[in-house]
């Protein structure tokens, strides 16, 4: 999480606060992240705008220009909105349109996903700036703050982007469009949740010009706020299950459970081991794995590991 922060408040610069920041480009500066999103929506826009353009005669519909119609027929196929009013009318354009739709999603899932939500985490110092503006946080209060209600934030951010893209996509189809207000959300609606009905949908140049950028970030949006409240909600079933575990009593049954070596008395690692079990942090596999690299590592067989057990096991590992 300290490498969102900026420079001034990240706890990880140190003393190179006080140095000036070397020379960079303005490519430096991208996040690679963001890079592989604009490197890959590119590539996709590119050869499905020249797939779709050289084949236009075959894709009946409501047509303003061959190249804008193509970007627009590209976004409407990877988001999976699908209007119905650009349609595939021959064979080869049916499966040229599959192999698109599939390879837009599989875009969409891994990738542009993975920029957004980067893109998001860059905005949560300013909305906790902006959610404490009375209180002079700190860079470490800020850093706490963000740790804990990570999830919560990222549900804020993506939630109030999405209402000023709704309210952007509404009033554009009013104005432009010269839709009436119902219509409008209506058509905004069916668009974001991706069930594109066709009723209504961008018909006019500058609509649809509008409609390659607005459809694109709209649905992402969406997407993105889905899964982060199904990470909050799992989360705070996370956080009720390990409150619920440090407050219950222990019994007899959870001595002997937690007595792994079955000396009759539990020690304090075996105490954390039983309580993180328990707490869904780590499971019997992950022990076992963990018991298997110490017993490696434990070269005399002593039960506790040394310099000497160490050096001599990356010896033994070096010569195989």
């Amino acid at each position: 999480m300290a490498e969102y922060l900026p420079s001034e408040i990240n706890p990880r610069n140190g003393a190179s606060l006080t140095a000036p920041p070397p020379s960079q480009s303005l490519c430096d500066k991208i996040h690679p992240s963001i890079k592989k999103v604009g490197i890959y929506l590119f590539l996709y826009l590119t050869i499905g705008t020249t797939c779709f353009y050289f084949v236009g005669n075959q894709i009946k519909g409501d047509k303003i220009d061959g190249i804008l119609d193509s970007v627009y027929f590209c976004i409407v196929t990877m988001t999976t909105v699908g209007y119905g009013d650009l349609v595939p009318n021959t064979a080869p354009t049916k499966l040229l349109a599959c192999a698109f739709v599939f390879s837009g999603m599989a875009l969409v899932g891994l990738t542009l996903s993975k920029g957004a939500d980067y893109l998001v985490e860059k905005q949560e110092m300013l909305l906790i700036k902006a959610m404490h503006m009375r209180e002079k946080l700190g860079p470490t209060e800020i850093l706490e703050e963000i740790e804990t209600n990570k999830v919560r934030y990222k549900c804020l951010m993506t939630f109030s982007f999405l209402v000023v893209l709704i309210t952007v996509g509404t009033v554009f189809l009013v104005l432009v469009e010269k839709l009436e207000f119902v219509d409008a959300f209506y058509c905004v609606c069916s668009t974001v949740t991706t069930l594109g009905y066709g009723d209504k949908s961008f018909s006019t140049k500058y609509g649809r010009v509008f409609a390659i950028v607005w459809i694109l970030t709209s649905t992402v949006c969406l997407a993105q706020l889905l899964c982060y409240i199904a990470e909050f909600n799992t989360e705070k079933k996370q956080k009720e299950l390990i409150e619920y575990v440090l407050t219950r009593k222990m019994t007899n049954v959870d001595l002997e459970s937690a007595d792994l070596d079955d000396d009759g008395s539990v020690g304090a690692a075996e105490f954390v081991i039983y309580k993180l079990k328990e707490m869904g942090k780590i499971n019997q596999e992950d022990i076992s794995v963990l018991m298997d690299e110490f017993e490696n590592l434990d070269v005399d067989q002593s039960g506790t590991l040394s310099l000497c057990d160490v050096t001599l096991a990356q010896s033994v590992r070096t010569n195989k």
